[in-house]
Parts: C-alpha cells; structure tokens; sequence
C-alpha cells in the first residue's frame, strides 16, 4: 500500500511516493513549472476566472496524473493522497470557489455571495475529483484547513514544521517562493501576510534560471578574484562546480559537475557577492552589462532588476509587518527560513542584499515545510486531528499587502533601489520622510542555524524525477499578423510559436512556459496588435475540451 504527499507550489509541483508499511519515501518527484500560465498566484487565479475554473482544474489534475504516472505506482495500490499548498492552489486542485480569493472587499464577496467559504478540512475519495483522469479506486484525498479564506495549509505548515509557535520573543516565519507567505508573533499575536515576489525568486523570468532541481547553481562564492559555483546533483545535494572568472565566463578549474542554469539562491548569491567585490557598485548595473558563470549562463541587468522586484517585495513585506504590529526593527528576535530558496540561500548573503532581516539575533533555516506536514499527515491520520485544532485556535490577523500605504511606500523605494538605480542613502532618506524608523545596523554575531541540507530531506534512494511537460498548448487566432517573429524573438521563455491551420494564423502558446499577466511582452511586441487574447481557440486535455472566447486572460 501506497500513499502519496503532494505540495502545490506556486512554481511547481513536488510529490513523494511513500510505502505505508515501512513508512520510508521510495520516490521523488517534481515539475520544472506551473501548469498554468503565469509566474504567480495571481496570474493562475486570473487564467481560471477568465477561462473558467473547471479548465484550470482539468490542466492541474493532468499535471498531477503525469506526476503520479512517474513514480512508477499501480494506481489500485494508492490509498492515500495528502495535498498542501495555498488557498488558491488548493482550490483550483479541488475545483472549488475562488472568487473570494480574487475580491478582498467585504461588500463585493456579499454582492457575488461567496462570503465566508468554508475551506476546513477535507477528506473525500480520489475518484470524486480524479474522474475521467486518473482511476484511482481505492484512494482517498486529504485536503488541511486553511485559517482564514487567504493563509492556507503552507502558512501553516511553515508555523507548525518550524518551531515559530512556541516563540515568546518577536520571531517572523517567511516561505521563500513566487507567492512569499510570512508570519510575525507578537506575544499571542500573529499577523500573516505574502508578498507576490514573483518567479524571480525561483529562478523563472531569469535568462538562464530554472526552479531549484538538478543541474542548478544554487550558490556562489569568491575563491580569490575568480568566482566558485553549488551545483546540485540527481539527489538535490550541492556539489563543487567550475571556478570561473565572472567578467569574461572563462573556466579556470572544471568540477565536479557542470551546471545547466542557475536558481534563484544563485542569483540572491551571484548579487551579493558582486556587491561584496565590488563588481556591482549599484544595482543594476553590472560589468559588461552581464556576469557569465557558464555556457550560456549568464546573469544580465535586466535579471538583477527583475530579481530585486522579488527581493525589493519580500523585504518591504517584512518590514511591515514589523511596523503594523507596532514593534520596533530592533525587537526582531528570530528570523525562521522555509521553502526551497529558503533552504538553498546562504542566510549571510540573504542578509546582505536585504531578502532576510540583518538585524535579528537569530536566523534558522528549514526544508519545504509544505510537503513536510503532508508526509507527516500521510503517515499518522490523529496529527489531521491535531492541525484541525490548532487552526480553529490560532488566531491570526491578515495584512493585504496590496491594500497596505506601508507596503507601498517601502515597495516604492525597493523598486527605485533595485531598477533605477537610487542609492541606499537616498532610501533612507524616504523612510525618515514617511516617519518610519531608520534601519538598525546589521548584527554581525547573529546565530545561524541550518536544520536542512536540502529542501525535500529525504527523497528516496533513486535520483528525483523531474517531469518535464505538464502543461498543455493555447491557440490564439492573430488576424493580421505580418509574421515578422517579433513576439517570438520577445518571449524571454519561449513559449510561443507562430502556426497556420487552414489558412488562418496563430500564435501557440505553452502553458506552463508563459509567465501570463506578469508579462505580456509579445502583446506588447506586435507592432499590429494581432494578439490580444481574447479569442483563444479550443482547449483539448483528457477528452476535455471548451472554447474559450472570453475577454483577455491577460
């Protein structure tokens, strides 16, 4: 008998194959991307309110039979599916309401009668959902509570997995990812909230970046004035890479593996120490416009200012959090690391470029604690009791960062750091004019302690499986198109490709390469406005099929 524990990230899905008897993982398995358009939580609410909730749900469930298909699992032999993630994940997963994900007010969650969706615990056959997907007889799916309709089983993963609750001192929790949830505790007090960081983070919108998974530079450090590359292997363990010069890509010493692309701990890594030597004085300017660490790996200016948007949201969330609960940056006590960039980065260079707090006295850093509570709800069905009542008694407050004056004022300055070149003094400057108090100096003694190697610990004693295509392909009429590729030449992820069926034009589009409504470069491209996306023709997955003709995806 089997069972299986199933993160729905964000950027990617991770499953793990676990035999009930001797409770070990014999399989891991992960994709590289989101099924549905889009680099964040946002763009995947928008593709299913705009298209249509069940065609979402359909791409989801595909993603996740070929996911199961992978591990190589009678599915007659799986008993048990455990499933966390955020609240639009996991209702998306379900097929369940989501406009009140997507309308904060009060007034309009009445006006369209979704107040109050009840999102407890849930545990149903397999078949209920999985129906004309995946035959999976004698399976039933485990869904945790959520706390409120916005902080999901992931937030609570990430307070229960890391030792936040028990904090007496001012501690603040954050799983590093495209959609940043986070938690501050103020005495009995806890305030949530997330930051939509976007792909950046996890390496996606970056040139040459990829989720963390084999092949990936997860790190880099200063070996003299030539730079030393992580690589993580098969088993997403790091191991010593080339030593290259930085400037001109020139190799000076091979290693023990050769990288494919670079993650964003690589990133958060590469930007530090550029800032450490000296090679960037002020973002995002860099020596020759780009660092090369590889072949075809490189890291250009755009990159630096797309991941200090993510960066620029993460620390700007924290830092109001901080204020709204009324406590000063230097009661910061512990500072708690989740998720697989929380894993990967070095806290140090974290630290240095501002994606964790410098001034708290103690950083810990914790795995996927997502998938974590999943294995463990798998493996002992009276801890769903235990997390039942510990949502029914935590009692957090939400900050909507989107509707926050703080979050903006603090963003604003993040993104003039981080994109046009504005100086940290001039920032400081800012933050005295909105009467916010000035930062504290970083506290070099601070306590770091890393209590995973890797963000899935165990993963099975085969290599993880990476599942490569889990999307399907959109066709968009383009009438009027010149063919002149430029949306082509545009899309930093390839996702498009310009075909002719019947004598009519259209632009294909992936799904799980598109980063959605956080990009929208070839609309922007087509010097005819030929794609608008309004008219997008018949979807086909599983025998499901609709024709979407509804106003703008994107």
């Amino acid at each position: 008998m089997y069972g299986i524990a199933l993160d729905l990230g964000t950027s990617g899905f991770r499953a793990q194959l676990i035999d009930l008897k001797t409770r070990k993982v014999i399989k891991t398995a992960m994709t590289m991307r989101h099924p549905l358009p889009g680099g964040n939580v946002i763009d995947h609410l928008n593709f299913a309110l705009e298209i249509g909730g069940d065609v979402a749900n359909n791409i989801i469930l595909d993603a996740v039979r070929k996911i199961i298909e992978t591990l190589d699992v009678e599915p007659s032999c799986i008993r048990k599916i455990v499933v966390c993630g955020n609240p639009i994940q996991l209702s998306l997963f379900q097929n369940s309401e989501i406009r009140d994900l997507a309308f904060a007010g009060k007034n309009m969650q009445r006006r369209l009668g979704v107040e109050n969706v009840d999102r407890s615990a849930r545990i149903f056959p397999a078949n209920e959902l999985f129906k004309g997907v995946l035959d999976l007889p004698n399976c039933e799916i485990t869904v945790p509570p959520a706390i409120a309709h916005e902080i999901g089983a992931d937030a609570l993963a990430m307070m229960i997995e890391t030792n936040f609750l028990n904090q007496k001192d001012v501690s603040i929790v954050t799983d590093y990812g495209t959609n940043a949830e986070m938690a501050i505790k103020v005495g009995d007090r806890i305030i949530t909230g997330s930051a939509a960081a976007g792909p950046a983070i996890e390496g996606q919108g970056i040139s040459c970046g990829m989720i963390a998974s084999p092949g990936a530079i997860s790190d880099v450090n200063p070996e003299g004035e030539y730079w030393r590359l992580t690589v993580l292997d098969e088993k997403m363990e790091g191991k010593k890479g080339h030593l290259v010069n930085p400037v001109t890509g020139e190799i000076l010493e091979k290693g023990e593996i050769k990288a494919v692309g670079i993650t964003g701990t690589g990133v958060i890594a590469a930007i530090a120490i550029a800032m450490e030597t000296g090679l960037m004085e002020q973002p995002p300017k860099l020596p020759n416009g780009k660092l090369i660490l590889g072949d075809f790996i490189e890291i250009t200016g755009e990159d630096i200012s797309e991941a200090g948007k993510a960066i620029g949201a993460i620390r700007a969330a924290q830092l109001t959090l901080l204020l709204e609960a009324g406590v000063s940056f230097e009661e910061l006590e512990n500072v708690y690391m989740s998720g697989a960039s929380g894993t990967y980065v070095d806290c140090r260079k974290a630290r240095r470029i501002g994606s964790c707090p410098d001034f708290s006295n103690k950083v810990v850093q914790f795995g996927n604690t997502s998938i974590a509570l999943a294995r463990e709800l798998l493996l002992d069905e009276s801890r769903l009791d235990e997390v039942i009542a510990l949502a029914g008694n935590i009692k957090a407050d939400h900050l909507m960062m989107a509707t926050s004056e703080t979050f903006k004022n603090i963003y604003t300055c993040e993104l003039s750091y981080w994109t046009e070149g504005m100086s940290m003094k001039l920032y400081k400057k800012f933050m005295k004019m909105y009467k916010y108090p000035p930062f504290p100096e970083p506290i070099e003694n601070t306590v770091m302690e890393k209590r995973a190697s890797r963000d899935i610990e165990e993963t099975g004693n085969v290599p993880v499986e990476i599942v490569e295509d889990v999307g399907i392909t959109l066709e968009v009429p383009v009438e009027g198109c010149l063919h002149c590729k430029r949306c082509n030449e545009e899309c930093p992820e390839n996702a498009l490709m310009t075909v002719e069926k019947e004598g009519r034009p259209f632009v294909s589009c992936s799904t799980q390469d598109c980063l959605g409504t956080s990009c929208r470069r070839c609309v922007r491209a087509c010097p005819v406005n030929a794609i608008d996306f309004k008219d997008i023709a018949a979807l086909s997955i599983n025998g499901f099929q609709r024709d979407c003709v509804k106003g703008g995806i994107y």
